[in-house]
């Protein structure tokens, strides 16, 4: 009882097929790829926004930009 097992899967996708029609199914499945195509672009366009440019004021309110140095990797072994 614990898992499905393949013919389980097999009935569970035809009453579903029956419940909605495959065209329905299909338009779904298109509006879902297109959602999940759209989030990954927007995350693309904010990531790269947000690394082209990075805005630092100064006490003064002038507004500069400031280069990112490069990360590196710490070992706290040899941080004594």
């Amino acid at each position: 009882m614990g898992s499905f097992s393949i013919t389980h899967w097999l009935i569970l996708l035809v009453v579903v097929v029956v419940v909605f029609g495959t065209s329905k199914l299909r338009n779904a499945g298109k509006d879902l790829g297109g959602a999940v195509k759209g989030f990954k672009e927007a995350v693309k366009d904010e990531n790269t926004e947000h690394a082209k440019k990075q805005v630092v004021l100064d006490h003064d309110g002038t507004a500069h930009t400031e280069e990112r140095p490069a990360t590196t990797k710490v070992d706290d072994k040899h941080n004594v």
